[in-house]
């Protein structure tokens, strides 16, 4: 088989959903002609936001996974501040801003360009210069972020000589919380050209949807970007959803799994789910999965005071999927925040491969807001859309059955989307 180098930072136990798309890439590859030789962080040195020891066992045995060592900064953040977790989505989980918080923001943002795991780099270049060397490998995929990740393949593209394709989950300087981590103009600055230098450099550039394709695309000239990007979306892996799990009958169970902050404007659904009938509202449960901060669920409890909640709290990859098996709906938000047309949240493909309803908040005519209409799974809304978003819930509620297209859904299964990979990129 041919033999590719994978540089992730995120791999099991990691959690999260940035872990998902190269375990799953990985897991498939194999059955396409390409081995994967997967080089990540030492688990125990590294600064995960989230953990998932559960994910362990979905590394197929036949794949080489290099650890190496790290120095890792939010660590070093965690035990000044006293903080139980690293900060993460801009520090979003910390709640109200503090001093030390705004100083520790601007440390990050002036200090430790592009980010705070730069401190594995070195190591990580090290080995991966001894696994090319030793296995023959030509070719190279970073996956970011930690965006800080791309300067590895940035290096040894221009050591070694690699064909070097850098995947790209989140957009780089245009990230939604980019602007509250207090850039000075010369920090921004370094931070651009370091963003440019990959985006030149990379042999092909693979992104998740088509505006974060644009986002990236309109920072080169034409002639630079010419064949250059290719959208890869996120997917959902069918072995996950062969289990059988009974649905909750004697409630409409409303699910809602992983981040969720103030940018997650959900004021509009709250005011319809107010408006609905008390027949319908008595029957309604609606469950966050993951980690929920206090200002949203003081704003539930404000704004629906009789409506029955549930804080599951974060959970193993396993149990998340039981609890989107067990729902009747699925609520998806985009935040709402700048450039957010093109965010597409990996759980969407997976709540697309429950079955069940999906009502999604967010931009009109975006990226996410296309694949719902392209696959029939629901619908998507504006934030303050309360009528529309009643209208469906009281339909859903009264029995109206919305199922997404089996074969649309096909296209965005992980062994699909990992023979596109290969046909595509890897041959």
């Amino acid at each position: 088989m041919k033999k590719v180098l994978i540089i992730t930072y995120y791999w099991p136990p990691s959690g999260g959903a940035g872990v998902q798309r190269w375990l799953k890439f990985s897991k498939y590859l194999p059955e396409f002609g390409v081995q994967p030789v997967v080089l990540t962080v030492d688990a125990v040195q590294a600064s995960y936001a989230q953990t998932d020891s559960s994910l362990v066992k979905e590394v197929p045995e036949s794949i080489e996974v290099h650890r190496t060592d790290t120095f890792e900064l939010y660590n070093l953040y965690k035990k000044l501040s006293g903080k139980k977790e690293i900060p993460y989505g801009g520090f979003a989980n910390e709640g109200k801003e503090t001093g030390m918080q705004k100083l520790a923001k601007a440390i990050r943002g002036n200090f430790f360009i592009p980010d705070p795991r730069k401190g594995w780099n070195r190591y990580a270049y090290r080995k991966a210069v001894e696994l090319i060397r030793e296995n023959g490998i030509e070719t190279v995929i970073t996956t970011s972020p930690p965006h800080s990740t791309q300067l590895i393949g940035l290096k040894l593209k221009k050591k070694l000589g690699v064909r070097w394709i850098a995947d790209m989950r989140d957009p780089w300087t245009d990230i939604y919380y980019y602007k509250e981590l207090y850039h000075t103009a010369l920090a921004r600055r370094i931070d651009r050209l370091l963003e440019l230098k990959v985006l030149r450099n990379a042999d092909q550039i693979v992104t998740v949807s088509e505006d974060m394709k644009r986002i990236f695309n309109d920072k080169l000239s034409g002639s630079e970007s010419e064949s250059k990007f290719m959208v890869i979306p996120n997917g959902y892996d069918e072995e996950d959803f062969a289990q059988h799990v009974d649905a909750e009958k004697e409630k409409y169970v409303i699910t809602y799994t992983g981040t969720i902050s103030e940018a997650y404007d959900i004021d509009g659904f709250l005011e319809a789910l107010v408006a609905l009938p008390s027949d319908l509202q008595n029957r309604l449960l609606l469950r966050f999965v993951g980690k929920v901060p206090a200002t949203i669920t003081a704003k539930v409890e404000r704004k629906c005071p009789s409506l029955q909640t549930e804080l599951v709290g974060y959970v193993d990859h396993r149990k998340s999927v039981n609890y989107l098996l067990k729902s009747s709906m699925q609520l998806l938000v985009i935040p709402k925040v700048e450039n957010n047309k093109g965010i597409i949240t990996g759980k969407f493909f997976e709540y697309l491969a429950s079955g069940n309803p999906v009502l999604a908040i967010g931009p009109a005519n975006g990226d996410l807001d296309q694949l719902i209409r392209e696959t029939g799974c629901g619908k998507l809304f504006e934030y303050d859309d309360v009528a529309a978003m009643l209208q469906f819930l009281t339909l859903s509620m009264s029995g109206e059955q919305i199922a997404a297209s089996k074969e649309k859904a096909q296209a965005y299964s992980r062994r699909e989307l990992t023979r596109l990979l290969v046909e595509k990129l890897i041959r």
